[in-house]
């Protein structure tokens, strides 16, 4: 196992097994830099990033440390032509206050990845699908590796006969989105990472990243066991002052039980796990119409943000089942002391 990790980390130019979740939105620079100088891997999800602001977003982490960067992108899935679902969620989020004016386009997914392979990161990773075989080719020509986010063996098999360098498997405790190729089956696929990840590791060739659920020392030392090179976290490190995520975000996770926490696709139509915030219940009452598809869900939530919002949350809440272990106090002590504690945990 030890052997299996110091591998990894070789690869990668890793101290500790640990990398940042690039979540969108939660992943300013300042976050990546502390984790990438603890001996992690920074990371950003650039889901939402035009070109240009990917290209600011890594030259800032680039001025702070000579680390380890992940940047990560959905691959779109195709598009959903449901006016009727998407009159009836607009409908439905009037009592939450008056919309906005529409946003201006969003970027385009071609120019996003162009921008991150002329950013040259340590590593490019999908959720949601799979690059064409093309981009991959180009990753690897760079020297840049592909991680792909799975949720399933199939998944994580379809990934690695893709050229995935490594897998990010991804259990059904991880706060955010949930990675599922197809977005229909999302709430029948939900394994936990302990059933998981051995699955993955005996039937996979290449290295498997736990994410899921992993928020201190234990959960570290247990993925490792079960067959993971390396682990990835988010929950854990929302607290921390360099996340600056909204204070009421921030407040939704403290002491929040893991049997509290939701699925739901109230923000964005993609299923995802959050706090059960008075706007995400608000949509599983069984009189509330089913959100829209994806993306139309998040831009409607955005346009009624740019407006004048009553009962809307100002951030997408997402947690994982491992908000309660979440700290606010630096990152860089957050993973050091995760590292620190499996060691004692595994010697």
């Amino acid at each position: 196992m030890l052997q299996r990790v110091r591998e990894f980390c070789d690869r990668y130019g890793l101290r500790i097994p640990i990398l940042e979740a690039p979540m969108a939105g939660a992943c300013p620079p300042g976050l990546a830099i502390a984790v990438a100088e603890a001996g992690g891997m920074g990371a950003n999800g650039v889901v939402l990033d035009h070109p240009e602001r990917i290209t600011e977003w890594v030259r800032r982490f680039r001025g702070g440390t000579s680390g380890c960067l992940q940047l990560n992108i959905w691959v779109p899935d195709p598009p959903v032509d449901d006016p009727a679902r998407v009159e009836a969620a607009a409908e439905f989020l009037d009592r939450f206050g008056t919309p906005g004016e529409p946003a201006p386009p969003g970027p385009v997914f071609a120019r996003q990845c162009e921008a991150m392979l002329a950013a040259e990161p340590t590593v490019i990773s999908s959720i949601m699908g799979l690059f064409q075989p093309d981009y991959v080719r180009r990753l690897h020509e760079r020297g840049i590796a592909w991680f792909a986010c799975a949720t399933t063996l199939d998944e994580a098999l379809a990934a690695q006969e893709a050229g995935a360098d490594a897998i990010v498997a991804q259990g059904m405790e991880a706060g955010g989105h949930r990675g599922c190729f197809d977005p229909d089956v999302a709430e029948q696929t939900e394994v936990g990472l302990f059933a998981l990840l051995p699955r993955m590791a005996d039937h996979l060739q290449i290295p498997v990243i736990a994410a899921g659920g992993i928020a201190d020392g234990r959960g570290v030392a247990a993925a490792l066991a079960l067959g993971a090179s390396a682990v990835q976290v988010g929950t854990a490190l929302l607290r921390s002052p360099e996340a600056g995520i909204d204070p009421a975000w921030s407040a939704s996770l403290e002491g929040l039980a893991p049997e509290r926490t939701v699925t739901t696709r109230a923000y964005s139509g993609r299923l995802g796990r959050a706090a059960p915030t008075p706007y995400v219940m608000a949509w599983r009452d069984p009189s509330a119409p089913a959100p829209a598809p994806s993306p139309a869900q998040r831009q409607l939530v955005g346009r009624w943000r740019r407006g004048a919002p009553d009962g809307l949350d100002r951030a997408n809440h997402w947690t994982g089942q491992s908000a309660a272990l979440a700290r606010e106090e630096p990152a860089a002590e957050i993973v050091s002391r995760m590292w620190r504690d499996a060691c004692a945990l595994l010697s």
